[in-house]
C-alpha cells in the first residue's frame, strides 16, 4: 500500500529509470520534472514551442547541476507530430513512464479547430494524449511501465457528459476545459480496465493537482513570471490554492510510487490542496458504460486502436 505522507526531498534513487513529461515547459509539468530531475531519472521535456522548451530546460539544469534531461518537441494537437515523436522515442531504449500533462487551460473564446479537424482543446488535452500513450504502449510494457492521466476537479464542479465532444454545437471555453478533462479521466480508468483484461503489464493512474496557480509559484526566468497583480491576487488566494511546484508533488507521486495501482485517481488531500492521496473517481467517471463509449469514440476521431496483446508479447 502507498504510505499517506510524500516527500519530494526524498523520492527514490531513480537513476536508472527514464521518464517522458508532456508539457514541460511550465507549470505542473516543469515542476514534475525538475523533481524527477533531482532524484536522478533521465528525464525527456516535451512542448510544442521549441524556444519556450529550451528555456524550461536550461532553468532546470541551472537548478539541478548534472540533471539528466533531454528534450523532444511534441505537439498533442497534432496527429503528425505524436508519430514522429513517438517513432523516435521507440529508438531511445526502455521508457518507465509517461506522464501525460500538457494541455490547454484557458481555451479559445471561439471553438477553433486542429489541422487535423478536430476540436482544439480536445485534441491538445484528451486525444493526442490517447494516440501518444497508444503509440508507446509496446515500450512502456516492455519496462512495466505506467502512465499518468491529467484530470481536473472542474469535472466535479461541472460533471458535463461529453455526448458532443467535438462540441460543434453549444460550444464554451469553459464547457471545453471540463469535457476534455472528462474525457482525458475516463481515458485514463478505461485504459487500466483493458490492459488488465488484456495481461498488459502497465499501469494507468488519473491524477487532479487541486487548485494551483501562478501567483504562488516561484518566480523561474522563461518558466514562471508572474506579475505584481498575478502575485497579489494570488496572495488573497492562500486559503484555498497553493503553488505548482507543490501540486506537481501528487503528478509525482502517481508516476514513481509502485505502491499505487492502476485504475486509482489520485489529488491533494483537502481537494484543492494538500499532501497527494487516494481519491474518489468524480461521478461522472464512474459509469464503466459511459467510459468505454468515450473511449471508442477517441479510437473514431483519432483512427486509431491500441496494440493491446498478452503479456507474453512483450
Amino acid at each position: 500500500m502507498a504510505s499517506a505522507r510524500w516527500n519530494p526531498s526524498t523520492l527514490p534513487d531513480l537513476r536508472d529509470q527514464s521518464f517522458l513529461v508532456t508539457g514541460s515547459n511550465a507549470g505542473l509539468g516543469y515542476f514534475a520534472s525538475e523533481q524527477l530531475a533531482r532524484a536522478g531519472a533521465h528525464v525527456i521535456l516535451s512542448g510544442r514551442n521549441p524556444r519556450r522548451l529550451s528555456s524550461a530546460r536550461s532553468t532546470l539544469i541551472s537548478r539541478v547541476p548534472g540533471a539528466d534531461v533531454e528534450s523532444l518537441m511534441i505537439d498533442t494537437s497534432k496527429a503528425g507530430s505524436i508519430r514522429s515523436a513517438a517513432a523516435t522515442l521507440r529508438t531511445r531504449g526502455p521508457l518507465d513512464g509517461v506522464l501525460l500533462n500538457a494541455g490547454i487551460v484557458h481555451p479559445p473564446k471561439e471553438r477553433k479547430t486542429t489541422t487535423d479537424g478536430d476540436e482544439l482543446v480536445l485534441a491538445t488535452n484528451a486525444l493526442g494524449h490517447y494516440a501518444l500513450a497508444g503509440e508507446l504502449l509496446v515500450t512502456l510494457a516492455k519496462s512495466a511501465g505506467r502512465m499518468v492521466w491529467l484530470g481536473s476537479v472542474s469535472t466535479v464542479i461541472s460533471p458535463y457528459d461529453p455526448v458532443d465532444p467535438e462540441l460543434t454545437e453549444n460550444y464554451t471555453p469553459w464547457r471545453a476545459y471540463v469535457q476534455s478533462k472528462v474525457v482525458t479521466t475516463a481515458l485514463g480508468l478505461e485504459a487500466d480496465r483493458r490492459l488488465r483484461d488484456r495481461g498488459v503489464p502497465v499501469d494507468s493512474v488519473v491524477v487532479h493537482p487541486g487548485y494551483a496557480i501562478g501567483g504562488r509559484t516561484p518566480a523561474l526566468p522563461g518558466v514562471n513570471q508572474p506579475t505584481h497583480l498575478t502575485r497579489f491576487i494570488g496572495s488573497l488566494q492562500t486559503p484555498i490554492a497553493e503553488s505548482k511546484e507543490i501540486a506537481a508533488r501528487v503528478l509525482v507521486r502517481a508516476l514513481i510510487d509502485s505502491g499505487i495501482p492502476g485504475g486509482q485517481f489520485w489529488g491533494p488531500r483537502y481537494t484543492l490542496r494538500g499532501d497527494p492521496r487516494r481519491v474518489r473517481v468524480p461521478r461522472i467517471n464512474r459509469n464503466i458504460e459511459r467510459n468505454a463509449r468515450i473511449w471508442e469514440e477517441c479510437e473514431k476521431l483519432t483512427r486509431m486502436r491500441w496494440p493491446f496483446g498478452p503479456a507474453s508479447t512483450y
